[in-house]
């Protein structure tokens, strides 16, 4: 057991080191995503975002974490629904058509869910370039991760009441185009969503565990001397 952790930690090491791009690149694009998207997709099925704001009391918040008169228990109940900014559209009729806010808890989950799919494309690349011998997998499908970052955002990971006047406490995005959707679908949305979120997390996490252990497993050869132990020799 103890050797297949090394084993899996050296290979993450090695696709981090040797595919930094790929991770940076891929986590920024799936942050991006999470964050623009679902605003977009709500600007284009309902009604065109025209506000967008930072939470003005976030200048307040490091002297109420540090405040002596705030018990603990109500600072960590408080911190992870504290909105941080928001998209919103004005309704024609009045107040508010539709709102999404991004809380702490979000935002942690967005970055969360961004870095693993970082490292799990990085550590496709990084397998590809191994002899198959050495463990590596030439025709390895990036498709899935791709699929998989893409229905994360359009509503499976994008949660969140934080959504004005929706009335159930997390709802998919995506659950927001549609007007006119009954308490009883909106409730059981809500369900789905976190379960979708939970599934989609693991799904990625397995993912990384097994082609990071496939990595580790494999001798350290860079791109180039993998190209020459996997050719023929003459």
């Amino acid at each position: 057991m103890y050797r297949t952790v090394i084993k899996t930690l050296r290979g993450a090491g090695r696709a981090l080191r040797r595919r930094t791009g790929v991770f940076i690149a891929t986590a920024a694009g799936v942050l991006t995503l999470e964050l623009l998207l679902p605003p977009a997709l709500l600007s284009i099925a309902r009604k065109p975002v025209d506000y967008f704001a930072f939470n003005a009391w976030l200048a307040e918040l490091p002297a109420y974490l540090f405040s002596s008169d705030v018990p603990l228990r109500r600072k960590l109940e408080f911190l992870p629904n504290l909105a941080l900014f928001w998209f919103s559209a004005d309704s024609p009729y009045g107040g508010v058509d539709w709102g999404l806010a991004v809380t702490v808890s979000n935002l942690l989950r967005f970055v969360l869910l961004a870095a693993l799919f970082g490292l799990y494309f990085a550590l496709v690349v990084q397998s590809r370039a191994l002899p198959i011998a050495a463990g590596g997998m030439a025709r390895l499908s990036r498709g899935g991760g791709a699929l998989g970052a893409l229905a994360s955002t359009l509503g499976i990971s994008s949660g969140g009441c934080t959504v004005m006047g929706c009335g159930v406490p997390v709802l998919p995005v995506i659950g927001l185009a549609f007007a006119g959707l009954t308490s009883g679908t909106l409730v059981l949305m809500a369900q789905l969503s976190r379960i979708g979120t939970l599934l989609v997390f693991l799904a990625v996490t397995l993912g990384v565990i097994l082609l990071a252990w496939r990595t580790g497993s494999a001798p350290a050869v860079d791109g180039s001397t993998a190209g020459l132990r996997s050719a023929p020799s003459s």
